[in-house]
């Protein structure tokens, strides 16, 4: 290859047409807009990607957004292959060293050559053929007449007066289309041979230069130029097979190992943030912490492939800024819905509401983390039907304190805080911390929304997470780094009012500090997870698991001092997994994940993290407590000033005895269909009865409460009693049994 420089090269041509060309051109007028730079130029070249930048500057995704044709970034001469430049110049412009713009022998071959009717090898210069390019005026483009080729002539002698030879090639090298939609060497080498530009070797080159001239012809027709190429640079050894490489390169079976420049970490944030071909937009993702999450999403989902799980997502945030340092949307080819956003995806909550539930009860001073609360069986009128929540586990551990039942993730006592708190004001107070996909009322999801029945979206989890973190404070969330006003990815369903709002408080200090310290207490949930479970980190941090019904979602958020994280494992499709739990399937990437950020790497230049306990605001006091019977350990424990109490004492059982089921209002009906012995109806209480308490309906003695009695049903209403040993009516409830008009009646069969 002719080695290339900017020094100028004076033409060699025929003596006798120079005088008569010359005074042809110059006799032409000057185009009317001077030509542009090399600088501007560069400039305008705008790919057909855009790409989303880590907060450091790397490339972390890039997306096409230009449909119409494939052009790569710029590429620097520097960066593309000897073999391809000089191969081009053979093939294009053999004097391209010699002229000023115009290889005046090869023009005149050419023009006496077309005098008299006959075909010639072209005198278009790569600097004619550049101006061409460059040229703004797109009628003019491809004309071959004789006024465009003088037109071009003289814009090639202008631009050789101003752009270097270096600068001239690169451009051209740029700008020009090689097959198709494929403009530009980059977009060229990468898609047709899987590689950077500057690794072509010579047959890769010789067929690129040879697509030049016919960028649509056959295989065959461009493996028959490139090997004559190929000899006319002294290399006709690399004939051999030519065809065949050519046929497969140009069938498009390199460009299956071909990519996007740069790994591809961030496909949903980038689908997001890039709207426009050349984009190259600085997100708040930390590069290095969004390729290690990945990875450890893919690993865990690998490890659930047996047991019907395929999807996840995972959230990384600070917790001080509401930057967005992760967000992975799926799970990418282990997924067969890898386009579906798992960050942004309304899924069911499963338990991880529980914490802004008992910390409204905290603030209301409804509950204190000591006051204890039956987990027992427990059966709710709803107005629409009985609801009878049961507890993850097939058992139920009696009296506990709200801490252990927060810790432990206890269903009953969850729903029984609920009712001393109402749905409407629990829903409010969700709305408040950022949960818009709620939009009914409190009323209308019941009792269950307790126990997650609600849709949410991993990123609306996350940040309210971050918001007890925060000691309460809710704040948006941001994707680029900074203070200034950035752009909002989303807006609708799982992003509505996550990047958007005003800050605000939406639990006191108190209550976000008492939340974090149950969820950080790993002896309060010994008896659920176990001592050493995934949330048990070595550092400072409160984590919460969820499941939600069949198995068709688990979750796990949580914070250190520094950072929250929120991961959510599925099926997008909503198909249930096998017996996965939020502890099983959620929270080992969740420690992983946060184990990362806390360790550092100082050989990376990221120190090791520490995270330590935060002080408990004002208005806590710290008091010793026992339990009087001692159903749990004494320990120290938090309390709002004034509530504090050393004693804990279990209310006694007459106290706290009521009806259960039927509830209060209560319909049964009974289907004819069904034998009256299978349609007996339990008689339950709230807790346990002592000796000598007896069931009486209406006017009838049952029998005795403390024993498991099933009753059968009798059309019509009833009033059944609780009476004590000495014969004192405890509770009362109404109810009434239906029997379909027209049949007879189950229990008169």
């Amino acid at each position: 290859m002719p080695a290339i420089s900017p020094s100028r090269h004076r033409p060699v041509f025929l003596p006798e047409l120079r005088p008569h060309l010359f005074a042809l051109l110059l006799a032409l007028p000057l185009p009317a807009v001077a030509l542009p730079s090399y600088g501007e130029v560069r400039a305008a070249h705008v790919p057909s990607e855009a790409t989303l930048l880590a907060r450091d500057g790397r490339p972390l995704h890039s997306l096409r957004l230009d449909m119409q044709v494939r052009r790569s970034p710029w590429t620097p001469l520097a960066e593309i292959s000897p073999a391809l430049i000089g191969a081009v110049i053979v093939s294009e412009d053999r004097r391209f060293m010699e002229h000023d713009g115009v290889d005046w022998p090869a023009a005149g071959k050419a023009a006496w050559s077309n005098f008299w009717g006959g075909r010639t090898r072209g005198a278009s210069t790569l600097s004619m053929q550049l101006a061409g390019l460059i040229d703004d005026d797109g009628q003019r483009r491809g004309r071959r007449s004789i006024f465009a080729k003088i037109s071009q002539s003289t814009a090639a002698l202008r631009l050789e007066g101003f752009w270097s030879k270096r600068q001239i090639i690169e451009a051209y090298l740029n700008l020009v289309s090689f097959r198709g939609e494929l403009v530009g060497v980059g977009a060229m080498s990468r898609q047709l041979f899987g590689k950077w530009p500057h690794g072509l070797d010579e047959r890769e080159a010789a067929l690129a230069a040879a697509l030049l001239r016919s960028p649509n012809a056959s295989p065959a027709l461009v493996a028959k130029r490139a090997c004559n190429l190929l000899k006319e640079m002294q290399r006709a050894a690399e004939c051999a097979g030519l065809e065949g490489f050519a046929s497969r390169t140009l069938s498009g079976a390199q460009a299956e190992t071909a990519t996007a420049p740069g790994e591809q970490l961030a496909p949903h944030l980038a689908r997001k943030l890039l709207v426009a071909p050349g984009q190259q937009l600085r997100s708040s993702l930390d590069a290095d912490l969004q390729r290690f999450a990945n990875q450890a999403l893919r690993r865990q989902l690998s490890a659930l492939r047996q047991q019907n799980v395929e999807d996840g997502a995972l959230l990384v945030i600070d917790n001080a800024s509401g930057e967005i340092l992760a967000w992975v949307g799926s799970s990418g080819d282990l997924s067969g819905a890898a386009e579906v956003d798992g960050a942004t995806a309304l899924r069911q909550a499963g338990s991880t509401l529980k914490p802004f539930l008992y910390a409204l009860a905290f603030e209301r001073r409804q509950l204190t983390p000591a006051a204890l609360i039956e987990d027992a069986p427990l059966t709710l009128d709803t107005g629409n039907g009985l609801y009878a929540p049961q507890n993850y586990e097939p058992h139920y551990r009696g009296w506990v304190s709200a801490r252990m039942a927060l810790a432990g993730s206890l269903n009953v006592p969850a729903v029984k805080t609920l009712v001393r708190l109402g749905p409407e004001a629990f829903h409010q107070r969700l709305r408040q911390t950022g949960f818009s996909s709620l939009q009914q009322s409190g009323e209308w999801y019941g009792y269950s929304l307790a126990l997650g029945s609600a849709d949410i979206s991993l990123l609306m989890l996350a940040n309210a997470y971050r918001t007890l973190a925060n000691a309460g404070q809710w704040s948006a969330l941001r994707v680029v780094p900074g203070q200034g006003a950035g752009p909002i990815p989303c807006q609708r369903d799982g992003c509505a009012g996550v990047f958007a709002g005003p800050s605000r408080a939406v639990n006191t200090p108190a209550s976000a500090f008492l939340v974090g310290d149950i969820l950080a207490d790993r002896n309060a949930r010994a008896a659920t997870f176990g001592l050493e479970s995934w949330l048990a980190t070595p550092y400072w941090s409160a984590a919460k698991t969820g499941t939600s019904k069949d198995m068709r979602d688990n979750w796990c958020a949580g914070w250190s001092r520094r950072y929250t994280v929120a991961v959510w494992v599925g099926n997008a499709g909503g198909s249930p997994m096998h017996d996965v739990s939020g502890i099983s399937g959620a929270a080992p990437v969740w420690r992983e994940v946060m184990d990362w950020l806390h360790r550092g790497d100082p050989g990376q230049g990221r120190p090791r993290l520490a995270s330590r306990p935060p002080a408990a605001p004002a208005g806590l006091v710290r008091t010793r407590i026992r339990f009087e019977p001692a159903r749990e350990p004494s320990r120290d424990e938090w309390f709002l000033a004034g509530s504090e109490t050393p004693l804990v004492r279990a209310a006694s059982a007459s106290a706290l005895a009521r009806i259960a089921y039927p509830a209060e209002g209560s319909i049964i009906a009974l289907d004819p269909d069904i034998p009256p012995q299978r349609q007996r109806v339990p008689l339950r209480l709230s807790a346990t009865a002592e000796a000598g308490w007896r069931w009486r309906l209406d006017q009838q003695v049952l029998g005795p409460a403390d024993s498991r009695l099933l009753w059968l049903p009798q059309p019509g209403k009833h009033r059944l009693h609780l009476e004590n040993s000495r014969g004192e009516t405890m509770d009362t409830v109404n109810f009434e049994v239906r029997a379909l008009k027209g049949r007879r009646a189950a229990a008169s069969r």
